[in-house]
């Protein structure tokens, strides 16, 4: 008789665990500790360089004149150029770790499978973008055609620092894995438009308004625009 009550129970909670702490229950996968590792020794290679192109890369931020001083310099152009690409192993981690690139056909892999396909998402949308600004390269003025393709390298090195530092942040505050990636795809949007604004900007140094735009729109909203979806609907 008293047992009664509490067999007609209901599970209020959900009997599935939440992203974080699936999250966390898959451990760090092997490749994603080779991945840190090889991130850590490939900085301190190019830790000279970094120093010396991070007062350009302010410069370019801050306006867009800035980008021509850095692009002028070959040596500093390179610099940059080799300090983003080493950049790229922390995004795809990045993206990894706090599911920023989530969609339902990746539920199910194994951690090593799921970071391996993060990796070729990524590198599918930079070779898109590659592909794309060099289809639609102008005949003339190419120096400021190139210059605003190549702001989008100074502004992910941005980005990079940014979440770097903001995961480093909460961590240290005891942040769950949700604030985080709702902190760093904030940061990811806001540097994103920061970055067409700017790259507008070049653009109309030899452009007029309607081919700016269409330039922004099939070279840059468009990569990204597909990358958005197949995280969305696939």
């Amino acid at each position: 008789m008293l047992d009664d009550p509490f067999k007609s129970g209901q599970l209020l909670l959900p009997d599935t665990p939440p992203e974080a702490l699936e999250t966390a229950a898959e451990g760090i996968p092997y490749l994603a500790t080779i991945g840190v590792v090889v991130s850590v020794l490939l900085f301190l290679l190019v830790l000279r360089s970094f120093l010396s192109v991070l007062p350009y890369l302010a410069d370019s931020i801050l306006r867009a004149r800035g980008s021509a001083a850095l692009e002028n310099s070959v040596r500093v152009s390179r610099d940059r150029n080799l300090v983003a690409l080493v950049f790229v192993i922390p995004a795809i981690l990045l993206m990894f770790r706090y599911r920023l690139y989530d969609p339902a056909f990746l539920q199910g892999m194994s951690p090593d499978m799921r970071l391996l396909v993060i990796a070729g998402v990524f590198a599918g949308y930079l070779l898109l973008r590659a592909l794309l600004s060099r289809w639609a390269r102008p005949r003339r003025r190419y120096d400021d055609y190139q210059m605003a393709y190549r702001a989008g390298f100074t502004f992910f090195i941005l980005l990079m620092l940014l979440a770097l530092a903001t995961v480093g942040i909460l961590y240290v505050l005891g942040a769950s894995d949700l604030i985080v990636k709702s902190f760093l795809l904030a940061e990811a949007g806001i540097v994103y438009l920061l970055y067409l604004f700017r790259r507008g900007q070049i653009l109309s140094l030899s452009c007029n308004p309607l081919t700016t735009f269409l330039y922004l729109c099939g070279l840059e909203l468009l990569p990204t625009a597909a990358l958005v979806v197949t995280a969305m609907v696939l």
